[in-house]
């Protein structure tokens, strides 16, 4: 295929072309006060609103085209200003990254900066001053034509904007390091560049860019583009003058910049480590805005952007984000969604914490009754105290109004009567992780449930189908895996029994997804696919340390995973009682492949491993948890720590897919990437697995073919 004009500057590009939807340049000229005339600019992909502009090498080029031809009318003062605005609901969804596979080399990625900049760029070269009406989705590229231009409305409406470029393993490369600190000043791009992606790719709604200087003004989306033209004649005019208070001064630049970007880096190293690339290559980006022209940033952005695109860690985010954003929704092994039962009533079976979780949850997502119940009325009333209470604190943070507060508390009932349970559709247990204590409960509620009501356990360790072993129907019961916090955890692992039915089945992904859940279908085995997995980092963290290692020395080697936290950090948070029987329980399992360890038996007796200060942050490890393990006689390294590490889990995913856990191993990625928080810029864990060799060490072949992994 052939690039227009400029297409020789950007020939690399023409590898990411084919079968790209153009998102085209359409201009009309609109008429001003005094005789003046606007040319606006719409950019628009023809698709309807489920497929959002992107701009790929062909709609770049075409936009720059569009924008020399401006410039020349307006150096014939044909024209007094130029806007840029989107088709209805989209500005733009920034870059289009579904061709990222055919990138072969660090060349193609410097010139897909260099094409940002080349054409965003000219927002600024026209000879007549620039507006962009954001009249809705802003993300990245998208945003960046906004940051590139001299104004900027914003339809109180829009959806999201964002830069989210450090979340997908990269940095905002076309403008939007250097423009924006020097828009909104230091401290709010930190926020806006580096935080808000690192939060779950938080967005801002249009009331927060206003807020933050992104946007001069707001209107409301009845009369938006009429409203935005009318304003941009009052700049034009001088009948407005735009002021930018957050834009950064003399002080701030000598006093506040350098400041906050030691904060922020001190910040990232505490909570994510130092393995992840983007963000500090972000930071670099943002300390140099500091003194730079914008030649010399743009300049910067290119170089930065080309060698991620180059690396792994791109990639592997690419990889991660297709999982999380396609295959969650479309679930290996799911039955016909038309076998699922209507729920239209739920019964918890458990009073307590993870049970009061459960109802909140349900009753929110589903709004419907949901009927809760425990061994005496005293743990029921307190259970019903703490979901409105929590129903309460919604209101609070108007998460929630007052009807629908009011309808939530009248949805939420409690009884010891388990015939309340009889007209349930779906009942599930938060009970007590006993295997016998799960049976009886389940065979005392199916006395009083209708022959195809739905049974779910919560377990995390026991036989899914050994629980349902006192069931007069086994295949009505489904594992329904939560995480905690379960408001906030996005996966559900789904447990299917050989006996489990596909209307079970059906009726667990459909709820599922109505939870706003992402599920994943697992085989009834011993900690199913994320406890395994962890129980196998853990074991081997315990056996180093049992064998005399210290624990600094453990953290230190398992850190360049790029994990959220240590090992013996999320042994604190799950609980070392709870990580000793998770050890206990897949040893008891797999014997030859997984660790005990008595001393983790007596850590958990002793309370802690670490001293925290006031704040709960670490100081440092207990000393007398350093004295409960000493005794070990063969310590490791932690080159030595790392392999073992790496080479125990190639070998147990491999066995996990050869018994058919899951379905692939991107239902192993994706459970880690939404389960544990395996970050996304390693892609999960077999991409890594792959990329450092441990799969060929174990089975002599990749996880992936090809592997995911950059062209540097």
């Amino acid at each position: 295929m052939t690039i227009a004009t400029p297409a020789a500057r950007f020939a690399e590009l023409r590898v990411l072309s084919d079968d790209e939807v153009v998102s085209h340049s359409y201009v009309r000229d609109v008429p001003l006060s005094g005789g003046k005339t606007l040319a606006l600019v719409t950019l628009d992909n023809g698709r309807d609103h489920t497929r959002p502009t992107t701009l790929g090498p062909e709609a770049m080029i075409e936009f720059a085209n569009t924008l020399d031809a401006l410039a020349e009318r307006a150096a014939r003062r044909e024209i007094a200003a130029v806007a840029v605005t989107g088709k209805p609901f989209i500005l733009a969804a920034g870059a289009d990254l579904s061709r990222v596979g055919d990138i072969q080399n660090r060349d193609v990625g410097l010139q897909l900066g260099q094409l940002g900049h080349y054409a965003l760029g000219k927002l600024d070269e026209l000879g007549v001053p620039s507006f962009v009406f954001i009249n809705g989705l802003a993300l990245g590229g998208g945003l960046e034509i906004a940051l590139n231009a001299n104004y900027r409305t914003i339809d109180s409406s829009t959806a999201a904007l964002a830069l989210p470029e450090v979340f997908l393993g990269l940095v905002p490369g076309w403008g939007g390091a250097w423009l924006l600190p020097n828009l909104i000043g230091i401290e709010n791009a930190l926020k806006v560049i580096i935080e808000n992606p690192l939060k779950n790719n938080r967005t801002l709604s249009a009331a927060e860019a206003l807020e933050l200087g992104i946007a001069d003004v707001l209107f409301s989306p009845a009369n938006f583009l009429e409203d935005s033209i009318r304003w941009a004649d009052g700049v034009l005019s001088g009948t407005i003058k735009v002021k930018r208070p957050n834009q950064p001064g003399k002080i701030e630049r000598a006093v506040k910049w350098d400041a906050a970007i030691g904060i922020a880096r001190k910040s990232l190293e505490s909570k994510i480590g130092t393995v992840a690339k983007s963000p500090y290559r972000a930071l670099d980006l943002l300390k140099a805005a500091k003194n730079t022209d914008k030649q010399t940033g743009f300049a910067a952005e290119d170089a930065v952007l080309a060698e991620l695109i180059a690396g792994d860690q791109f990639r592997a985010s690419i990889y991660a984000f297709n999982l999380v954003q396609k295959r969650a929704k479309r679930p290996a092994g799911a039955p016909d969604k038309e076998l699922a039962r209507p729920v239209t009533k739920v019964g918890v079976i458990g009073a307590g914490l993870m049970a009061s979780q459960f109802a909140l949850l349900f009753v929110r997502r589903l709004k419907v009754p949901v009927v809760i119940t425990d061994l005496d009325q005293a743990r029921v009333d307190k259970g019903i105290e703490h979901i409105r209470g929590e129903i309460d604190a919604l209101l609070a943070k108007d998460r929630i109004n007052q009807d629908e507060a009011n309808r939530l508390r009248a949805l939420v009932s409690g009884t010891t009567n388990r015939a309340d349970f009889a007209d349930c559709d779906w009942v599930i247990e938060a009970v007590f992780e006993e295997l016998t204590v799960k049976q009886d409960v389940f065979a005392e509620i199916e006395r009083y449930i209708a022959p195809d009501a739905i049974l779910a356990t919560n377990t995390s360790s026991l036989s899914v189908e050994q629980i349902g072993a006192k069931l007069a129907h086994p295949e009505r019961l489904v594992g329904f895996h939560f995480f905690n916090p379960v408001a906030v955890m996005p996966l559900i692992e789904v447990v299917k029994t050989p006996q489990t039915s596909d209307a079970a089945l059906s009726t667990a992904m459909v709820t599922a997804a109505k939870l706003k859940k992402n599920a994943v279908i697992t085989a009834d085995t011993p900690g199913f696919v994320v406890n395994r997995i962890l129980a196998k980092l853990l074991g081997e963290a315990m056996h180093a340390v049992d064998t005399g290692t210290p624990f600094e020395t453990v953290d230190a080697a398992i850190a360049q995973l790029g994990l959220p936290m240590t090992a013996f950090e999320l042994l604190e948070l799950v609980g070392l009682k709870v990580g000793a029987h998770v050890l206990d329980t897949h040893h008891a399992a797999f014997p030859e492949r997984f660790f005990e360890s008595s001393n983790l038996h007596r850590l958990a007796e002793h309370g802690r491993i670490f001293e925290r200060d006031a704040k709960g942050r670490i100081k440092g490890v207990d000393k007398k948890a350093a004295e409960i393990v000493k005794g070990g006689t063969t310590p490791m390294t932690e080159a030595q720590i790392l392999g073992r590490l790496e080479d125990g889990l190639a070998d147990e995913i491999k066995r996990m897919l050869d018994d058919g856990v899951v379905a692939a191993a991107e239902d192993i990625d994706l459970c880690m990437l939404l389960g544990a928080g395996w970050p996304f810029q390693m892609g999960g864990i077999t991409p890594y697995l792959d990329r450092v060799g441990a799969s060929e060490r174990v089975f002599g072949d990749t996880f992936h073919h090809p592997p995911v992994k950059g062209v540097e």
